[in-house]
Order: C-alpha cells, then sequence, then structure tokens
C-alpha cells in the first residue's frame, strides 16, 4: 500500500511537502492535462473552470486560450500560491481561485462554457453530486473533459481506500448521463493509453 502520508499529499497539497507534490504532479500528469485541455475545444470568448488544478500546469494555458479562468482547490496551500502567481490576471478580472469542493461550486448557475477537472475524482465524496453542481454551473451546450486512471489502473497502486475512492470509465459515464449531460464518451490519444479522459455535453 502507498504511504498514507503521500496519499493525503496527492489529495490536498500543503506545506514544503506539498510544493515538491505539485511539482510531481505538472510532470507526472503533463500529458493528460494537455489531452484533456484539448478536449475542450476552446474558443476566445470562453469562461472556463479548472477543479482541482493543483501545480497549476494547465492554467496558463487556459489563460492564454480563454476570455476567463477560475480555479476551485480543496487546499488553501494551492489556492494562496495561484492568486499569487497569477496576481496580474486576476486584477484584469481574468482569473479567480478559490478553496472549495465540487460538491459546493460556488459560483451561480450557467456561469461557464467549459469544465476540466484532471485527478480529482478519486477524491469527490460523491459523483453524482459533483456532476450535478458541474452541469448546475456549465452553461447549456457547455463541455465538460474528465481526465483519471481507471480503477484496474488505479487499484494496482494500492492507495489507501479511505482516502482514495477508484472510479471505473462506466461510473464515471454513468453519473455524468444521470447528472444530465449528454453524448459522454471515453477518449485517448492512444489506443494502449493507461488513463482515459471522459468527454460530454451539457
Amino acid at each position: 500500500m502507498a504511504p498514507r502520508f503521500i496519499a493525503k499529499q496527492l489529495s490536498r497539497p500543503s506545506g514544503f511537502v506539498g510544493i515538491v507534490i505539485r511539482h510531481l504532479m505538472n510532470r507526472h500528469n503533463a500529458r493528460m492535462n494537455a489531452f484533456a485541455v484539448r478536449q475542450l475545444q476552446l474558443e476566445p470568448s470562453d469562461r472556463v473552470l479548472e477543479i482541482g488544478f493543483g501545480g497549476g500546469v494547465t492554467l496558463p494555458t487556459l489563460l492564454n486560450a480563454a476570455a476567463f479562468v477560475a480555479g476551485v482547490d480543496r487546499s488553501s496551500d494551492v489556492v494562496n500560491w495561484a492568486q499569487r502567481h497569477f496576481a496580474k490576471a486576476i486584477k484584469a478580472r481574468r482569473a479567480e481561485f478559490r478553496q472549495d469542493n465540487v460538491e459546493s461550486l460556488p459560483f451561480e448557475k450557467a456561469t461557464f462554457d467549459k469544465v476540466c477537472t484532471v485527478n480529482t475524482v478519486y477524491f469527490w465524496t460523491s459523483l453524482d453530486a459533483g456532476f450535478t453542481e458541474v452541469h448546475r454551473v456549465l452553461k447549456p451546450k457547455g463541455r465538460i473533459a474528465v481526465g483519471f486512471l481507471p480503477k484496474e489502473r488505479m487499484d494496482r497502486m494500492g492507495m489507501p481506500k479511505d482516502i482514495f475512492t477508484t472510479r471505473t470509465s462506466n461510473d464515471v459515464i454513468k453519473a455524468l448521463t444521470k447528472a444530465g449531460f449528454s453524448g459522454a464518451r471515453v477518449e485517448r490519444p492512444e489506443p494502449k493509453t493507461p488513463w482515459n479522459v471522459i468527454v460530454a455535453t451539457r
């Protein structure tokens, strides 16, 4: 089983170790993050929400491609870092970062055109509640991209089950459909890619 301390840091980075973990996540998850962002098919006028932005590896790309970017993360350290690092974008009202959970997103109905989240569904208390909230804050015809390592792969890592809840692709597609999304499908850059990105439309 993976060390509990590392598992906790992956779920909510904090302190000096959290900084190291964020850098490692950026490197290890770079390809999945980039692929997930491409699935959003961003337009210059888009308002985008990233749920669980961690080390912030996708934020520069999102800010360069969209009109406005919001980020929500459970870690206060991560949020504080983003607020410092992207202070100019915040001042220009092109970015906003808040500490909160997917099950209670701090935004009004139909605020965003696109939503992405990578390697966070393991930590959601409820897929149904999370995707219901995402559906609420997305505009009609808005798009979501959900990247994660499926259960059959994640279980091999031996993460503590009280911290990580592994998810199958069918679990995620079922929850998306139940929340009101349509056309949910699995996308991978290559057939043998171990992770996947599920894309759906509100």
